[in-house]
C-alpha cells in the first residue's frame, strides 16, 4: 500500500490551513472553502495524478453544491473533506462514490475543527480590544490579521498532517482489503444518495420557477446528446448563449413594458390637461 510523503501530507496541510485561516483573501478563500474543486485539484497536482484526483473531485462537489454560510460555522467542512478523502480514494483504489462517503463525516469532524478556531479566536479578541483602547494600529493588525492566522495554522497543520500521513494510509489500507465486500457496496451506494441529495439542495435554493425549464433542458439534452459524446466545454458553450438569449429577452420584454407604462403615463397626462381645458372652458362660458 502506498503512501503519502512527508512532503506531500505537509503541502496539502499547508494548502488546507490558508483556505480555512482565509490568509489567501476574504473573498477567493471563502470560494476555496464552500468548494472542494480547488482542494481537490491542488491535492492532484501534489500526488502527481490530477486526473483521477478531478474525477473524484468532481463526485465531492455534488455533495456540496448546495452548502453555503452565510457567516459562521457550516455544518460540514468541504474543503477539510475533500483534502483527506481524495488522498484515501486514491490511495487506496477506491471510487468516486465511495470516496463521497469518506469525505462526509471528515467534513463533519472539520466543522468540530473550525468552531474550536473560533474559540481559540475569542482570546485574541481581548488584544484587539486592548490595542483599540489604545488607539495603536500596528496591534490592531496583528491581532486581527497575523495573530488568527498563526492560531489557525496551528491548528490545522498539524492535525491535517496527521490525518493524511498516518490515517489516510491505514484508512486506505482497510477500505482496500474490504472491496468487493457488501461494506464497499454499502458506501457506493450511500455516496450516491448523497450526491442526489446535494443535487436536489442545489436545485431547492436556486430553483426559481422561472428557471426550472433550463434544468429540465440540460438533464433531457444530456440524456438525447449522449451517443454524440459531446464534450462538457461546448455543453458550457451552449448554456453560455441560452443564458445570454434569455437575459437579453428578459431585458427587452422589461423594456417594453416600460415603455408602454410610460406612454400611458403620457396618455393619461394628455387626457388631463384636455379635461382641464373643458373645464376651463365650462367655466369661462
Amino acid at each position: 500500500m502506498s503512501t503519502l510523503t512527508v512532503t506531500q501530507s505537509l503541502l496539502i496541510a499547508l494548502w488546507v490551513a490558508s483556505v480555512m485561516s482565509r490568509w489567501l483573501g476574504g473573498g477567493a478563500t471563502l470560494t476555496l472553502r464552500f468548494s472542494p474543486l480547488m482542494t481537490g485539484l491542488f491535492v492532484g497536482i501534489v500526488m502527481g495524478r490530477v486526473g483521477e484526483a478531478m474525477v473524484i473531485t468532481a463526485a465531492l462537489q455534488l455533495i456540496y453544491m448546495g452548502v453555503f454560510s452565510p457567516g459562521g460555522q457550516m455544518p460540514s467542512e468541504p474543503a477539510v473533506a475533500a483534502a483527506v478523502a481524495v488522498p484515501v480514494a486514491l490511495l487506496g483504489g477506491l471510487s468516486a462514490k465511495a470516496a463521497i462517503a469518506v469525505a462526509v463525516p471528515v467534513g463533519l469532524l472539520g466543522s468540530y475543527l473550525y468552531q474550536f478556531r473560533f474559540f481559540l479566536n475569542t482570546f485574541i479578541g481581548k488584544a484587539t480590544d486592548k490595542a483599540v483602547e489604545d488607539m495603536d494600529e500596528k496591534k490592531i493588525v496583528r491581532s486581527i490579521i497575523w495573530y488568527p492566522t498563526i492560531v489557525s495554522f496551528a491548528l490545522f497543520v498539524p492535525l491535517i498532517f496527521a490525518a493524511l500521513y498516518w490515517g489516510a494510509p491505514v484508512i486506505a489500507s482497510v477500505i482496500a482489503k474490504l472491496q468487493g465486500t457488501v461494506i464497499i457496496h454499502i458506501l457506493e451506494v450511500t455516496g450516491g444518495g448523497l450526491a442526489a441529495i446535494g443535487i436536489a439542495t442545489t436545485i431547492y435554493v436556486i430553483g426559481r420557477r422561472e428557471l426550472m425549464p433550463f434544468f429540465f433542458l440540460a438533464y433531457f439534452a444530456s440524456v438525447a446528446f449522449a451517443s454524440l459524446k459531446i464534450t462538457m466545454v461546448t455543453y458550457a458553450i451552449f448554456g453560455i448563449l441560452i443564458a445570454l438569449i434569455f437575459v437579453n429577452a428578459k431585458g427587452s420584454g422589461k423594456a417594453k413594458v416600460a415603455a408602454t407604462a410610460s406612454s400611458d403615463d403620457k396618455a393619461v397626462s394628455s387626457g388631463e390637461a384636455t379635461f382641464d381645458d373643458g373645464l376651463d372652458f365650462d367655466d369661462g362660458f
